[in-house]
């Protein structure tokens, strides 16, 4: 690795520690020409996932957007941060072990509701009101329903 201060085209390891979950690798490396200490960081790359939306446009998977449509489902809900980060890196992971390059909009969104509906149900129904596009409150009752079902066979267990 080359130096950033001196340009030395060679760094020796000091120390190697894995952070992020073991997907990246920390490196303190020391420049044996200027004696200068500096960190990199070794990750492996990954393939962009594309997104196909219902319309038929096409975008890159942008995280941040995801993360930006979950604080909105959790608006005002008893959820720390921390959590919803949790949900939209997990929802990234499973997306990636599908091992497809494009993956439709709809797909994206049943595994939003499969975690929003494990973590509290008024994200999830905040979330389904959008993403099934209720038409009217006949629609927004049957998930209600479909919910509160779903619940008392929970409890009966």
């Amino acid at each position: 690795m080359k130096c950033p201060y001196c340009f030395h085209r060679d760094s020796r390891v000091i120390d190697s520690r894995s952070v992020e979950d073991g997907t990246s690798i920390r490196r303190r490396r020391e420049c044996p020409s200027c004696g200068r200490r500096f960190t990199t960081y070794e990750k492996y790359e990954e393939a962009p996932l594309v997104v196909s939306k219902k319309d038929g446009r096409r975008e890159l998977f942008d995280q941040k957007k995801l993360l930006g449509g979950l604080l909105k489902a959790f608006e005002k809900r008893p959820v720390p941060y921390e959590r919803v980060q949790e949900i939209a890196d997990k929802v990234e992971r499973e997306l990636r072990t599908l091992g497809e390059s494009e993956i439709e909009s709809t797909v994206i969104g049943e595994i939003v509701m499969k975690y929003l509906e494990q973590t509290d149900q008024i994200a999830y129904v905040r979330f389904a009101s959008v993403y099934r596009q209720f038409a009217d409150v006949n629609n927004f009752m049957q998930e209600l329903q479909r919910i509160m079902s779903k619940n008392e066979q929970d409890e009966k267990k």
